[in-house]
């Protein structure tokens, strides 16, 4: 007799385990809050559709945090196996210039969505909307919105963290696992853009411009990328990648130093023999010897005191390592992504609730961070593999 499987969700993550479940051994049902599936997958696809990153597996597995809670998954369901996956559904991909992979062009978001769902429908896999999972009675059978009550022999929660509440993932769900004594941390905003109080006189020259060629490094971490400049602060993929750097801070309603290499490519020796050689006014220098753009110039003199831009020495080191205030971060729902959700220490290797057998917890619901650049769906569509494999192989 086929055991029965409940899916909670209906995200990337929960997508996946459906499509590589065995329907022959059980029968497997999704239950969607919404009217229908994968709302955070189709809006991942709003700013350019990156299904995943390019780079070797075992470089992308330390671009997590931490990276060794997601290496099993990662290397059981790689990025190429999921190139080669999508090509069976007939959705091909490339690599761009960026390194991330993306379906060819033409493919939009919905119609790699519905290939996947055909996939569920080819799988036997049952989809319920409209079903909003609200707690365990004292059985522990599931509980939904509609009083209806269910048993099931496998649980998996695919319940999304609290950014984008729009599709469904607002954190809810948090208290329900309060209530039946399993630990949750509260959630936090990442990939996110941070606040800077930029002088009056720089942000109205600058909004809206990049800082391109640079790195960004807080603590012991340093990361080289891009920068856009807000009236908020910073956004973009270089600070998106510090957010475990700098949010414990911002938790505790304290502020966080960073430093902005405005020249990554060259050491202060470097730079500051370009501006001891050259006869040009110092403005003049920066822009052509060290072909530092116009906003980073004004951002270097809005930073700095006249005595330190004056001061060759002082400038140069400031140009590797100038140090910027960060004081908040952006709203959560304007988050790319959160942290927080079930620690880590909740689950065990296969995703399993250590506190309630045959109950499993995969996606963003879980306390781990993945920088933009399609690392947070790679990460979802390979817990989501990796769950299915370990339930295929245990029944």
């Amino acid at each position: 007799m086929k055991k029965s499987i409940a899916i909670i969700g209906g995200g990337p993550s929960a997508l996946f385990t459906a499509a590589f479940l065995d329907s022959k051994k059980f029968d497997i049902t999704i239950y969607e809050k919404k009217k229908s599936l994968g709302r955070k997958f189709l809006v991942a696809g709003d700013g350019g559709f990156n299904l995943s990153h390019g780079e070797a597996i075992d470089d992308m597995i330390t671009r997590y945090t931490p990276s060794s809670f997601l290496k099993n998954a990662l290397s059981n369901f790689t990025n190429e196996d999921l190139r080669s996956w999508l090509l069976t559904i007939e959705i091909p991909t490339f690599i761009g210039s960026s390194n991330r992979i993306y379906p060819e062009k033409g493919i939009k978001p919905i119609s790699v969505l519905n290939k996947i769902k055909q996939v569920l429908i080819d799988n036997n896999v049952r989809i319920i909307h409209n079903y909003e999972w609200i707690g365990w009675n004292s059985t522990n059978e599931l509980i939904f919105n509609n009083n209806i009550k269910l048993a099931t022999d496998y649980t998996i929660f695919s319940l999304g963290g609290a950014s984008w509440e729009i599709t469904g993932s607002d954190g809810s769900w948090l208290p329900l696992f309060n209530n039946k004594g399993i630990n949750t941390l509260p959630f936090l905003p990442a990939n996110c853009a941070y606040k800077i109080e930029w002088p009056q006189e720089f942000i109205s020259k600058n909004e809206g411009l990049p800082l391109k060629n640079i790195a960004l490094s807080c603590l012991n971490k340093k990361q080289k990328g891009e920068l856009v400049i807000t009236k908020f602060g910073l956004e973009g993929n270089a600070i998106y990648a510090l957010s475990s750097e700098i949010q414990p801070s911002l938790s505790l309603k304290e502020t966080v130093t960073i430093f902005l290499d405005l020249k990554p490519s060259l050491n202060t020796t470097d730079i500051l023999k370009k501006i001891n050689s050259s006869n040009l006014k110092l403005t003049e220098t920066l822009k052509r010897k060290l072909k530092l753009s116009q906003p980073q110039i004004h951002l270097l003199k809005a930073t700095l005191t006249k005595e330190e831009f004056t001061n060759k020495t002082i400038l140069s080191k400031k140009i590797k390592a100038l140090p910027l205030v960060v004081h908040d971060a952006a709203p959560i729902n304007e988050a790319i992504s959160t942290t927080g959700g079930i620690p880590l220490n909740e689950v065990n290797e296969n995703f399993e609730l250590n506190k309630l057998k045959n109950s499993f917890c995969i996606g963003e619901m879980l306390d781990w961070n993945a920088p933009t650049g399609g690392y947070l769906l790679q990460a979802c569509f390979s817990m989501g593999v990796y769950i299915a494999k370990h339930l295929n192989n245990k029944n």
